[in-house]
């Protein structure tokens, strides 16, 4: 489980092809110490093990294992040396919930629509795919390539959220541009409400 909270960000080292997977080399400024062979970390949104970690200068360096169906159903597939992406180790027992319950479970690649200065903040436009539509309500929780953000809004194109100035330093979506995919999970409460409702339809 994680919070959407993003702890560091990234920078793609290496990325080696096998078949029905990728390894990605990740190098980040978490404390070798402190990430254990088989932890989880989400990398993008996407909840994946660290297989092999280093120490590196200010930080260490991580491989993960990224199978076929996720290069196919999110932006890992599509991340190249020199790409940062968006970490956050799992959530512990005790810790603050700061965010919301994110999974690491990608339900869909959203398309950015535009990406424009509002005050301080930013706002961003996101078209999500068609079969999580329903799942997304305005005032309520969605992980975007794995920051929790509070949806302003929602219309038939798709949905707007707004960023401040901290999360937008912090984070990979100020690098984001109209036509970039980014990866989306939908509050798991809104998943459960719609699987019930659709037991109900069918009972």
């Amino acid at each position: 489980m994680f919070t959407g909270i993003v702890s560091a960000m990234g920078e793609v080292k290496a990325v080696e092809r096998l078949p029905g997977l990728a390894r990605l080399t990740i190098e980040s400024s978490y404390d070798p110490a402190s990430v254990e062979i088989g932890a989880s970390i989400a990398h993008d949104g996407v909840c994946l093990t660290v297989v092999e970690a280093t120490s590196r200068p200010g930080g260490m360096a991580h491989i993960v294992e990224v199978a076929a169906e996720s290069l196919a159903l999110t932006t890992m597939g599509e991340l190249r040396v020199g790409d940062r992406v968006n970490l956050e180790r799992s959530l512990r027992v005790g810790d603050e919930l700061g965010g919301h319950i994110v999974q690491g479970h990608i339900d869909g690649l959203g398309e950015v629509l535009s990406v424009r200065q509002d005050g301080e903040g930013w706002r961003l436009k996101i078209t999500p795919p068609p079969e999580i539509e329903h799942l997304i309500a305005q005032k309520g929780s969605i992980a975007v390539s794995g920051v929790s953000l509070t949806v302003n809004e929602v219309d038939a194109e798709g949905f707007g959220v707004l960023i401040i100035p901290h999360t937008w330093a912090v984070t990979t979506l100020s690098a984001l541009r109209a036509g970039d995919k980014v990866n989306l999970e939908a509050d798991m409460m809104a998943r459960y409400a719609a699987r019930l409702v659709e037991a109900r339809r069918n009972a």
